[in-house]
């Protein structure tokens, strides 16, 4: 892939990620729900930094699940 073409992917999932960080602050759930899933954004942003398909494939999957609701139960 040339360099523009990394640029543009790194672009759309910087953007995904911040609409994602954005949902999980809009949610109504408790707040530990709600720091369990801006962890996982924060490995996904993390991994980014070294596998950037990984990344895309884990939020999609993190983006799925929020869309059909699936949310993890609150840590104890």
């Amino acid at each position: 892939m040339g360099h523009d073409g990394q640029l543009e992917l790194y672009t759309a999932v910087a953007n995904q990620l911040k609409e994602a960080h954005a949902r999980v602050r809009a949610l109504q759930v408790p707040e530990g729900v709600r720091m369990a899933l801006t962890r996982k954004l924060l490995v996904i942003t993390a991994a980014a930094k070294h596998d950037l398909a990984d990344a895309t494939r884990r939020l999609e999957r993190f983006i799925a699940d929020l869309d059909a609701g699936r949310i993890p139960e609150e840590e104890r």
